[in-house]
């Protein structure tokens, strides 16, 4: 039996290690996991290279610039593109 290919996109968050901890309990998938060390999501080329050759099945998205309430006041259209730049790239690449 092959198992699922399943890539989280900020596993290391909240929402995303949930989704992780989930994932890992039913044991017929193969989790597929990068830092943002290790694939940058607002790199679109990357995320291209990364999809071309990883096999994915599946994607869970929950990767996201976050910040605290001033931050998110003080800068707001530079969370909500780099939000959007990580939803696309992924988005366009898988």
């Amino acid at each position: 039996m092959n198992k699922q290919r399943i890539f989280v996109a900020g596993h290391r968050g909240m929402v995303g290690s949930a989704i992780v901890r989930q994932l890992a309990q039913r044991g017929d998938v193969e989790l597929v996991l990068r830092t943002r060390d290790e694939l940058d999501l607002l790199d679109g080329r990357a995320v291209q290279a990364f999809f071309a050759g990883a096999g994915i099945d599946q994607v869970y998205l929950a990767a996201a610039k976050v910040g605290g309430i001033v931050a998110n006041n003080t800068y707001p259209a530079d969370f909500i593109y780099e939000n959007m730049m990580i939803e696309s790239n992924i988005i366009h690449a898988a």
